[in-house]
This record gives structure tokens, C-alpha cells and sequence, in this order.
């Protein structure tokens, strides 16, 4: 059986479709909350609610697993995100039981650019949980992925947020000129489950990243294509781009943005172009090709319901 953690979430949803469809026995790990989550419908699912901080509940859920699929973390919360409960500790005490547990194999989604002596909180939390994955003396696959885009992310579809109710302006830092390589969910999805049938990845730390290098600009002009409006860009310094979005976090906590946004953004995040088709076999869809999911989306009418409802609504790990 696999048990997955943030399987509720954008790249969980697809992964679990991904998994079902090859017949694979799943358990999601959900924390408990007041609020009911948003499970994949009609998939056949079992489910355990614990904390990552509960060792008991942890060894309970870990019953009869195989293989953990660890995705959860708490970025998504921007600046209220706990970055050191859940992705240091919690990736920690996880390992920790499944080490207990004889996990055969322990899958963990991180980021380009971890780096323990990283400047950037979200990267350096990310290291630290993949030292913790490897001290564990679990087989372990450490997926550094580049950031994941598709219908429902919260990265593409956040940033055509900001740009369709922009002024016919937008703050760009650096004249965004930093490198992205934007992966498309169902190709992601699609490694993380060949790689259970695939033993050369085991015990590796594998750098994930789209057929193209992008620029932060690009991308903007991408999507400003898509949603056929006119914006022009000013150049900003990060610093104040960054407390412009701390701003925005403050005053609407839903605010489709994070300050974890700017770690994505301030140097750049790619890999080796031919990473996926060299070792797995699998050409990579372009992005121009696969934005369709942002048209005909009704941009102004979430800024009133974001203006009305001022609690976060985000309660998931990923």
C-alpha cells in the first residue's frame, strides 16, 4: 500500500489519479481540521487522520504501507506558513516512524535549489528535510522538481490573478529577467509513479524541470496572451516587490500570492534541459501549449469574494 501526505493538494490530486489508474492500493494522510477535505472523487482511498507531530497516530497510519509518497508542506500558508513544524519536523518525525515501520521506500517532492545554506527560508527548510529523508537509512527518491503548473496551481493561476486586475501595470523584480523551467503537472506526476518501478532511482536525489528555460517576464507575457489583455511592466527592487506582497498577505489573507513567490523568482531555477527524456524517457510538454485552463476565468469576481471573506481557506499541507 502507498501512503501519501499533501495528497489533497494540486500535484497530490494528480498523482493519486496517476496511481489509481495503475491499480495501486492508496492511503491518504490527512490532519485533522474542522473543516472537511477535499478528497479525490471516485477513487477508492482509504484515509488516516493524524498529525506529523503525533509519533502514536503516525505508526498507526503507517499499518500495512510500502511506500510513502511524502508531498505535504505548508508553503502555500505564505508568510503563516510553519516551514520548521511541518516540513523540518514533520518530514523528521516521519521518517522516523517509517524507518520503525521498514518502509521500503520513502518519495519526497522538494525544490530546485535546496540548499541548506540557503537565504531563502522555503529552500533551506527543504534541505533540511531531505538531510533528515537520507539519515533515516530508508531507501529514499528525492524528486527536486522546478515549479509545477496546470489547471487548479496556485502559481500560474495566481499570477494571471495579478495580472488581470493590475492597473495595465505590473511590478516586476530584476526586469524579471531570473530563469524558471516550468514542469506540467502530468508529466510530474508521471515520473513520481514510474519511479516505483524503477530501482536505478533509488537512493538518488533527481533534478526535474520542463523542456524550455523561461523567464519570470516571459511567463507574465505568456499569460497575458492567454487572458488577451495589454499590461506593461515596471521594474522594481525585490526588496520592495517584497514588502508590497507581505502587504497584500496582511490585508486580504487570501490573497492568491506568497512571499515564498519571491524565492521562486529571485535567481534562477533550472536544471538540465534533457533530465526527462535522458533518463526517463518522456518528452516534456512546452508551456504555451497547456495554459488553456486560464481562459474564461472570472478574475474580478474572486477579488469581491476575496474582499468579503477575509479568513484563509487554504487547511491543506501542500
Amino acid at each position: 500500500m502507498i501512503l501519501i501526505t499533501g495528497g489533497t493538494g494540486f500535484i497530490g490530486n494528480h498523482l493519486i489519479r496517476h496511481l489509481s489508474a495503475e491499480g495501486r492500493a492508496i492511503k491518504l494522510l490527512i490532519r485533522p481540521s474542522k473543516q472537511s477535505p477535499k478528497l479525490p472523487k471516485g477513487l477508492p482511498l482509504e484515509v488516516a487522520v493524524t498529525s506529523l507531530s503525533d509519533p502514536k497516530g503516525l505508526r498507526a497510519a503507517l499499518k500495512d504501507v510500502d511506500v510513502i509518497y511524502h508531498l505535504a508542506s505548508a508553503e502555500n500558508l505564505g508568510r503563516k506558513a510553519q516551514l520548521t513544524k511541518v516540513d523540518i519536523q514533520g518530514t523528521e518525525a516521519l521518517a522516523r516512524a517509517a524507518a520503525q515501520a521498514n518502509i521500503k521506500r520513502f518519495i519526497y517532492l522538494s525544490h530546485l535549489g535546496a540548499e541548506r545554506a540557503s537565504a531563502y527560508p522555503l529552500l533551506k527548510a527543504k534541505a533540511i528535510a531531505e538531510h533528515h529523508i537520507k539519515s533515516s537509512g530508508i531507501p529514499y527518491t528525492i524528486f527536486r522538481s522546478a515549479v509545477a503548473y496546470g489547471e487548479n496551481d496556485h502559481f500560474t493561476n495566481g499570477l494571471a490573478f495579478l495580472l488581470k486586475i493590475s492597473p495595465y501595470f505590473v511590478m516586476l523584480p530584476e526586469h524579471g529577467m531570473s530563469l524558471m523551467q516550468p514542469i506540467w503537472v502530468e508529466d510530474l506526476a508521471t515520473i513520481l509513479t514510474w519511479s516505483l518501478d524503477m530501482p536505478e532511482t533509488a537512493n538518488e536525489t533527481i533534478e526535474l524541470g520542463g523542456p524550455e528555460y523561461i523567464s519570470f517576464r516571459q511567463m507574465c507575457e505568456m499569460i497575458i496572451e492567454k487572458l488577451r489583455i495589454k499590461r506593461s511592466f515596471v521594474n522594481v527592487k525585490p526588496v520592495i516587490l517584497n514588502y508590497f506582497t507581505e502587504v497584500l498577505e496582511i490585508l486580504f489573507p487570501n490573497f492568491p500570492t506568497s512571499v515564498f513567490w519571491l524565492d521562486y523568482i529571485a535567481t534562477n531555477r533550472t536544471t538540465n534541459l534533457d533530465g526527462l527524456p535522458t533518463k526517463f524517457n518522456l518528452l516534456p510538454a512546452r508551456m504555451g501549449q497547456r495554459l488553456g485552463y486560464l481562459e474564461n476565468k472570472k478574475y474580478r469576481v474572486n477579488v469581491m469574494r476575496m474582499i468579503l471573506q477575509r479568513k484563509r481557506t487554504i487547511t491543506r499541507w501542500d
